[in-house]
C-alpha cells in the first residue's frame, strides 16, 4: 500500500509542493530575519558609543539621518512637495485654511506665536510620537526630534504614525516622513542620538545653529530615568521651558490623566522616582509634568519582569538599539500614550499661544521645609556641644550638609510624608536615628580660615513629629536609652528601610 502511495504521480507533486513551500517559506523568514538584523546593526553602528569618553568627538555629532532606503511613490511626492513649502513656494492662505479651526480658537496672535514656535521632542515612541503629530497639525513650524530607537513591531499598538512598512527605520525619520504628508510647512531637525546630560548642549541647541533661537518649549518624553533626569535637570538650570510626560505603562483611566507640578505629583511610579533624584540635585518644583492618579490594584497590569520566553528571544542587549538599555517589559494599553502626549501637547500649544492655563501648583511646603533644616541645624549644634564639651564657641559657624531639596525629599519621598514611629503627618522633623559613636564635627583648616560641618548623612536621619524627636533627642541621643528600650522591633525595621532607600538614592546628590 506504501509503495502504491509513493509510486502515484498525484501523491509525488503534492509532496514536492509541500518541499518546495516549506524550502520557501524558511528562505523568505531567513531573508526577513538578515535584513532587520542589518537594519539593527547598522543603527547600532550610528549610535555613539554611551561608554566612550566625554571628549570623544563622536558624542558631539549627530548620527546622521540619510535618505528612506526604499522610498515610494508617495514618499517621494511628499518630499518635494515639503521641499518646495519649506522653500516658500506654498499659499499662506492654503496653510491658514488648514489652521483655521485653532485660528479661531487661539486668535490671530496666538496662532502666530505657534507658528513660529520652535519645540524639541526628546523620546519619539508612543507619547512623543502623538505630541509630535498634535504639534505638527496645530501650526507649529520648527519640531526638533531626538530619539535613538527604531519602529518595532510591538511599537505600532502605540506609534501615532508609523505603519508595518516602518518597521526597523528611526523614529525619527519615520515622523517625518509621514507627517510631511500632512504639514508639508514644518520643518523637522533629526537628531538619532541617546540624550545624555554630557551632549545637552548640543541636543537643545538654537535652530540650525543659531544660539539665538532657543526653544521656545522642550517636551520630555524619555522612558529612561537616567536621561529623564538629566534632561529635566539640564532645562531647570538653563532656564528652558520644559514639560516632562511621566509613566504611562500599566495606566487604564484617561480621565485620572492630569498636569501638575513634579512637586505635586502622585500615583505614578516613574513620577516618584523622578521627583526623588531631581530633589537630591535641588529641583523640588517648577517642572510642569503629565502624569496619572490611577491606582493599582487587583486583576490590573503591573511592571513585570522579562519572561523566560522573551529572554529566549535574545539577550537584553539584542532587544533593543542600545545594549542592555531596556531589562523590563512594560504592559502599555496603546491608548494611553496617546491621552500623555496629546495631555503634553496640548499643554505647550497653549502655553506658547498666551493662552489661560493653570496646573496643580506645587505643595506649598517651602517654609516648613525650613523650619525642619533649622531644626536640624540645631539639633547638631547640641550635639557637637555635648560631645566636644569645652568653650559654647565651638559651634559657631558650624554647617550642616543638608539643603532644603534634602529635606523635601526625606520627609516626602523617603518617610512618604509621615512619622516613622507613628505614621502622624503633621508638625514633622527630622533629627538623628542614633547616638553616634564619636566626634560629629569635622574640622578643615585653621583659623581664621577654619571650617566646622557636621558629618551628617541623609541615612542618618529619621522623620518624626515635633513631640517625638524631642522624646528622641532627650531619652536616645542625649540619654542611656536604647532605641530597642524606645520602639518596638517592627518600627526599627521600617525605619532601617527607610534609611536604606535614602542611601541609595544619597549617590545622585
Amino acid at each position: 500500500m506504501a509503495s502504491s502511495l509513493t509510486s502515484n504521480p498525484k501523491v509525488q507533486l503534492a509532496a514536492t509542493a509541500v518541499v518546495s513551500a516549506t524550502v520557501a517559506a524558511v528562505a523568505l523568514l531567513s531573508y526577513q530575519r538578515l535584513q532587520q538584523g542589518d537594519r539593527v546593526s547598522r543603527l547600532k553602528q550610528s549610535i555613539p558609543d554611551g561608554d566612550s569618553s566625554a571628549n570623544d568627538p563622536a558624542l558631539q555629532t549627530v548620527a546622521p539621518v540619510g535618505p528612506l532606503p526604499k522610498p515610494d511613490r508617495e514618499d517621494m511626492h511628499n518630499q518635494t512637495l515639503a521641499a518646495r513649502a519649506q522653500a516658500g513656494d506654498f499659499d499662506d492662505e492654503l496653510i491658514l485654511e488648514q489652521l483655521a479651526r485653532n485660528r479661531v480658537f487661539l486668535g490671530d496672535d496666538g496662532l502666530a506665536r505657534l507658528r513660529e514656535a520652535f519645540v524639541v521632542i526628546v523620546g519619539c515612541g508612543g507619547v512623543g510620537s502623538h505630541a509630535c503629530a498634535a504639534l505638527a497639525r496645530s501650526g507649529v513650524a520648527r519640531i526638533r526630534l531626538v530619539d535613538f530607537d527604531q519602529v518595532t513591531l510591538s511599537s505600532l499598538n502605540r506609534h501615532a504614525v508609523a505603519t508595518l512598512a516602518d518597521v526597523g527605520l528611526p523614529k525619527v525619520q519615520v515622523l517625518q516622513r509621514r507627517l510631511v504628508a500632512a504639514t508639508p510647512w514644518v520643518r523637522f531637525d533629526l537628531r538619532l542620538q541617546k540624550f545624555e546630560g554630557r551632549v545637552a548642549g548640543q541636543v537643545l541647541e538654537g535652530w540650525e545653529g543659531d544660539g539665538a533661537r532657543r526653544p521656545d518649549f522642550v517636551i520630555d518624553a524619555i522612558d529612561n530615568i537616567e536621561s529623564k533626569v538629566e534632561l529635566l535637570k539640564y532645562c531647570h538650570d538653563e532656564g528652558l521651558p520644559v514639560i516632562s510626560a511621566m509613566g504611562a505603562g500599566t495606566k487604564s483611566d484617561p480621565t485620572r490623566v492630569m498636569v501638575g507640578d513634579i512637586g505635586a505629583s502622585f500615583e505614578d511610579g516613574l513620577s516618584r522616582a523622578t521627583r526623588r533624584r531631581l530633589k537630591l540635585q535641588g529641583v523640588v518644583s517648577g517642572i510642569p509634568v503629565v502624569y496619572s492618579t490611577e491606582k493599582m490594584g487587583a486583576g490590573k497590569a503591573a511592571l513585570l519582569p522579562l519572561s523566560d520566553e522573551e529572554f529566549k528571544k535574545g539577550s537584553v542587549g539584542d532587544l533593543g538599539v542600545l545594549a542592555d538599555f531596556r531589562v523590563r517589559i512594560l504592559p502599555v494599553l496603546g491608548t494611553m500614550p496617546a491621552v500623555f502626549g496629546y495631555t503634553v501637547a496640548n499643554h505647550v500649544i497653549l502655553k506658547i499661544s498666551g493662552y489661560p492655563i493653570d496646573y496643580q501648583p506645587a505643595k506649598a511646603r517651602d517654609k516648613m521645609y525650613d523650619a525642619i533644616l533649622a531644626y536640624v541645624q540645631a539639633s547638631e549644634e547640641k550635639m557637637v556641644r555635648a560631645i566636644e564639651g569645652g568653650p559654647t564657641d565651638v559651634c559657631i559657624g558650624l554647617k550642616v550638609p543638608i539643603t532644603p531639596g534634602d529635606i523635601s525629599f526625606l520627609v516626602e519621598e523617603a518617610f512618604r510624608g509621615r512619622s516613622a514611629i507613628t505614621g502622624i503627618p503633621t508638625k514633622l522633623m527630622l533629627i538623628r536615628w542614633k547616638r553616634p559613636q564619636g566626634t560629629t564635627l569635622v574640622r578643615i583648616g585653621e583659623e581664621p580660615a577654619e571650617q566646622k560641618s557636621s558629618n551628617l548623612r541623609l541615612r542618618d536621619l529619621v522623620c518624626m513629629t515635633k513631640e517625638e524627636a524631642v522624646r528622641h533627642q532627650k531619652e536616645v541621643l542625649h540619654g542611656d536609652r536604647s532605641l530597642a528600650d524606645l520602639y518596638d522591633a517592627e518600627t526599627i525595621e521600617l525605619v532601617e528601610a527607610r534609611q536604606k532607600e535614602a542611601e541609595e538614592y544619597e549617590r545622585y546628590r
